[in-house]
């Protein structure tokens, strides 16, 4: 019965894509050819989840996705959003370093952090810094398709000189239309009590599809949000970085990424399988590329051997957790489409990456992740035949635990010489264009959230609830204050106007005795 609503869930989907093209092409397409640009025209037509984003974030009601598109789609073609690039921002906005991404919430959401102290409105570069703001949005829209950002606005050191309410509208706009489904939330950090009214305007902008999405926070309740590895020391965090440019940061999947971590005493066993194995399961166990559906697994570039690895593949693979879910792409089918779940238990610290060849020629594909030091990957950098699929193994060393800031990156290319090609130099020369990339992040099964809850979340929701109660009291102590200063003010009003009788009664009396005690004229 569920598979049967499923089912019906997707084609009504589907249906209501077909309908916003449709209408679309015939209510805004046909006398406006100049209205957007091309790129993105053919971009809806093509792409189901971009029409869904929209549908999505409209609640799925098509006459209010179509404005949100021909809003969005105008504004893309008004700012050049496919033709910005890092020549065409000035060198001083990236050098100043207000706006940039780096690392995670503790929800994996990517951070997208304004530095408000280091922005001063000026109607001469406001132009610029939208199209700035607009860069770094389309740059993550390219890397990471269809995954939220977390924003983050530092107030720290800030005053009413650095609030540019246009410029913060203009960013609200950003997530309300031009980029559906990209906000997880957005959190206002240490603002001056001074700012408060500015706020309450932000507020009004962002209706009511976002308004559950602001959260303000101060330097102790941020880190319920985010980690402290992710946190600047004047937020009371451990992350050491520091913005510089050139480079930008997090530039390719820089978050780290890197090379696996060290074998487990328990998985040494598994590593003598051959002496060539073992090595490339060192080398590169956290570089890589994609993985493919069950038939056959190619550990080592020689594919003879693929049947005395066949007995080591039952065990290797026992207990591991397998995907329900595949993303289809150009070179390979990856399962699980979108999340490894791993849990607390035993039995929940492994997980099943399938990787299928749906190409004609062989593939080259390798897997990086950026928590080496808590998982290994096996084989993580490898090869796939046409038609074949690969098995990889993800399995949390020794007592970690995952975290929803841990992702994977699978790459994989096409080989020429299939067989004859020493893989480090393949991925040394092969041109980035022909890489096929697809992300991963991590789910923490509820057992695992509980426990680490129990651990480190209570003092925060506390936290949270005791500064909501001292909010609310502060706002009763305030009216309170409001009215007793109306009641006094009503009560010195009153005092005035006595004192202004008692005046007058004073001079009628001293003039009736003025007149009493004058001599009086003789007739």
């Amino acid at each position: 019965m569920a598979e049967l609503e499923q089912h019906e869930g997707a084609q009504d989907l589907e249906k209501k894509i077909e309908e916003t093209r449709l209408r679309f092409n015939n209510e805004f397409l046909q006398d406006s050819t100049d209205k957007y640009d091309s790129q993105d025209v053919e971009r809806l037509q093509k792409d189901d989840s971009l029409v869904e984003g929209y549908l999505q974030w409209r609640l799925y009601v098509v006459d209010d996705a179509l404005k949100m598109i021909d809003e969005s789609l105008q504004w893309r073609k008004e700012y050049g959003v496919n033709d910005i690039t890092e020549s065409t921002i000035p060198k001083w906005m990236f050098e100043i370093g207000a706006v940039y991404l780096h690392g995670y919430d503790k929800e994996g959401n990517k951070l997208f952090w304004f530095k408000v102290k280091l922005h001063v409105k000026d109607a001469k570069t406001i132009m610029d810094k939208k199209k700035y703001v607009a860069f770094w949005l389309e740059r993550y829209a390219k890397k990471e398709p269809g995954m939220p950002l977390t924003v983050v606005f530092d107030m720290a050191e800030s005053g009413l000189g650095n609030i540019d309410m246009e410029f913060v509208k203009y960013i609200i706009n950003c997530f309300k239309v031009y980029y559906p489904k990209f906000l997880s939330k957005m959190i206002i950090v240490d603002m001056p009590w001074i700012m408060n009214a500015a706020w309450k305007i932000v507020k009004s902008w962002l209706g009511p599809e976002a308004i559950s999405k602001l959260k303000f926070a101060s330097r102790s309740e941020i880190q319920g949000f985010i980690g402290l590895e992710y946190l600047p020391a004047h937020m009371g965090g451990t992350d050491p970085f520091k913005y510089s440019y050139p480079p930008l940061p997090d530039d390719d999947f820089q978050t780290p990424t890197c090379e696996n971590g060290p074998i487990a005493d328990e998985d040494e066993a598994e590593s003598k399988e051959g002496e060539i194995d073992s090595k490339d399961a060192l080398e590169s166990s956290f570089s890589s590329e994609i993985a493919v559906k069950p038939k056959k697994v190619n550990f080592l570039e020689d594919s003879l051997r693929c049947e005395d690895n066949d007995k080591g593949e039952s065990s290797r693979t026992k207990g591991a957790r397998k995907p329900l879910t595949t993303f289809k792409g150009p070179l390979l089918d990856v399962s699980p489409a979108e999340e490894l779940c791993f849990g607390s238990a035993e039995t929940e610290k492994k997980c099943l990456i399938i990787l299928g060849n749906v190409t004609k020629n062989q593939l080259a594909f390798k897997v990086r992740t950026t928590a080496p030091e808590k998982y290994r990957v096996k084989p993580s950098n490898s090869c796939c035949d046409p038609g074949a699929s690969v098995e990889i193994v993800v399995s949390l060393h020794g007592g970690s635990q995952a975290s929803p800031q841990d992702r994977f990156l699978v790459m994989a290319a096409e080989m020429d010489n299939a067989g004859s090609q020493d893989l480090t130099q393949f991925w040394k020369e092969v041109p980035k264009a022909k890489v096929m990339e697809h992300r991963l992040r991590c789910q923490v099964l509820e057992g695992a959230k509980q426990a680490a809850s129990a651990l480190g979340d209570g003092p925060v929701e506390k936290g949270a609830a005791d500064q909501q109660e001292f909010s609310s009291a502060l706002m009763r102590l305030m009216t309170c204050s409001a009215r007793t200063e109306q009641k006094l003010n009503a009560c010195l009003w009153v005092q005035k106007v006595l004192i202004g009788l008692v005046l007058l009664l004073v001079v009628l009396n001293l003039l009736c005795l003025h007149l009493l005690m004058a001599p009086q004229r003789p007739s």
